[in-house]
């Protein structure tokens, strides 16, 4: 599995998070689901193709909302970056394979053993999905089949999409990673704010892999100890980056000095130290860079 799919389920993965996802966008804001109904499940499916090899098939990340011990059903994401117009062949993959495992661990003694299986894609891109959200979508079919083609729908969340007040109905870090994508759409700028985050190192992996955002990246090296806000977060890292840039600028003008002395023009130096359009000159003139 690669490193970029291990981070973006990460923040997921955590109890709270994953429950909190699915209460707003399926129960709109209900809490249903509680931290501790939800209990880890394998992502991995194995099937045989027409190669007649054993492959397998991996969810991003998934879980069983249970009572007690009765299991209610199997939930699992799928996170979107891009738009992908096979979504609904793969998503009919993965909820079939949960459901045929059922067949195979089929206890008559015990009615209720039999869940159902929910997929959410969460798609994280700026243009909404414009492509098949239905296993008829994605095939062209004669007319004379249609009515006997079984179609399928998948459920696409569009993250960046949801309303302010979807966005407010999240207790989680989810609300964080949710804000920014919706002040992007509608802004293409991004204002931090002072909400809590409880899972930082995973939030800020998460955010990086998914934005290519390098502050994200920086600012995991400056979010070490206890909870922040990512609008403390984000400020250490712009401010480290002011602090780095005038270290430079000072060191850039202390060699020009140092050249204008070596020359002998002591004269230009109070002009060079004063006047930005002048110090331009001299750097173009010595060719000292940035």
């Amino acid at each position: 599995m690669r490193e970029k799919d291990i981070v973006e389920k990460h923040l997921e993965d955590y109890n709270d998070v994953f429950a909190d996802i699915i209460n707003v966008l399926l129960f709109h804001g209900r809490r249903l689901i509680k931290e501790n109904d939800l209990e880890n499940s394998s992502t991995l499916s194995m099937y045989k193709a027409d190669d007649n090899e054993l492959h397998e098939t991996e969810r991003d990340v998934s879980k069983f909302w249970k009572n007690a011990n009765v299991k209610i059903a199997l939930c699992g994401f799928e996170n979107q970056t891009t738009v992908d117009k096979d979504m609904p062949i793969r998503v009919i993959g993965y909820d079939g394979q949960s459901c045929r495992s059922q067949l195979l661990k089929q206890d008559d003694t015990v009615p209720s053993a039999r869940y159902p299986v929910i997929t959410l894609v969460l798609y994280f891109g700026l243009k909404h999905w414009d492509k098949p959200k239905t296993l008829h979508g994605c095939f062209d079919i004669p007319k004379d089949l249609l009515p006997y083609v079984s179609d399928y729908k998948i459920n696409i969340f569009e993250i960046a999409y949801l309303t302010n007040e979807q966005v407010a109905m999240f207790t989680s870090d989810f609300k964080i990673v949710a804000d920014y994508f919706v002040q992007m759409r509608k802004n293409k700028d991004y204002i931090p704010s002072n909400e809590e985050i409880q899972h930082v190192d995973a939030i800020l992996k998460m955010m990086a892999v998914l934005t290519g955002d390098n502050r994200f990246t920086d600012a995991q090296q400056h979010a070490k100890g206890g909870n922040k806000t990512m609008c403390e977060v984000l400020d250490k890292v712009e401010n480290r980056g002011i602090e780095k840039g005038l270290a430079l600028g000072e060191e850039r003008l202390a060699g020009l000095i140092n050249k204008l002395l070596a020359d002998g023009r002591t004269e230009e130096i109070a002009l060079a130290t004063s006047n930005q359009q002048a110090r331009n000159k001299f750097y173009k003139e010595y060719g000292i860079t940035c």
